[in-house]
């Protein structure tokens, strides 16, 4: 479950990223530069990331905490470290 403020975070850059995958099928569809496309496509992977990066908080306020409050973190940690991985490529 998210956290209200967190939520209100990732709801706002989607809402960022919808547009500007909209902007990248125009830029397709126009023919534009490709530099100028792929630098769109940077952009939105940037986002992306920060939608990460506020999913990961929120996970470590809640369910891991939460995990290493009953004593369970260890199963947390390997998922964590194993979703981190994934994220990094």
């Amino acid at each position: 479950m998210l956290l209200p403020e967190y939520k209100y975070k990732a709801q706002r850059r989607l809402k960022i990223i919808r547009g500007q995958v909209g902007g990248i099928a125009k830029l397709v569809e126009d023919e534009r530069y490709c530099l100028e496309i792929l630098t769109q496509i940077a952009a939105i992977q940037e986002a992306l990331r920060g939608v990460s990066k506020e999913i990961v908080r929120n996970h470590l306020e809640t369910c891991v905490t939460d995990s290493i409050k009953k004593g369970n973190g260890e199963e947390h940690y390997q998922e964590l470290t194993d979703i981190m991985f994934k994220l990094s490529r």
